[in-house]
């Protein structure tokens, strides 16, 4: 399968950061994480997805957590400095961020906006995140993609304890 370089490739090049690339067949039907995960062949805990929400204070923020993982709205408000959080319509994802559901990477989005990630993330050795187009994942040190996103570590994954 031949990718064309993205912008979040290209981003991460230019930063000097090293990042390797897993191709997989898209199923339209089924764009969870976890059928991602099995794809590229690493555990669910391994494979992050791009959740974009808005804040009634901070406007736009974008969270990262595992693809096995629900959102805890109430504490990514809470980790953003909002009252409330809500996630935006899917619909509107690509005029935000300039990618699309199944697609969306926290790396080169039209704004640079702020950004959240589980805490969890640290105790990988590698971890994947969305290429910028349905099909690829890029696999990079966590520690590189937190320093790249400029985010915030924290709990904002159901269940956590805080």
């Amino acid at each position: 399968m031949k990718i064309q370089k993205t912008n979040a490739m290209r981003l991460l090049t230019q930063a000097g950061i090293t990042y390797d690339l897993k191709t997989y067949p898209v199923h339209e039907e089924d764009l969870s994480g976890v059928t991602v995960a099995a794809e590229v062949g690493l555990p669910a805990g391994q494979v992050y997805k791009t959740l974009v929400a808005r804040g009634d204070k901070t406007g736009y923020l974008v969270c990262i957590i595992p693809v096995d993982r629900e959102i805890d709205l109430k504490k990514l408000a809470l980790a953003s400095g909002d009252k409330r959080v809500e996630l935006i319509p899917t619909k509107d994802l690509l005029a935000v961020t300039g990618y699309i559901r199944g697609g969306c990477s926290p790396v080169g989005m039209k704004k640079k906006f702020p950004t959240f990630v589980e805490s969890a993330v640290l105790a990988e050795p590698i971890v994947a995140v969305s290429a910028g187009v349905r099909g690829c994942q890029m696999l990079l040190k966590p520690a590189d993609l937190v320093a790249f996103a400029q985010a915030k570590l924290c709990e904002v994954c159901r269940g956590d304890e805080s």
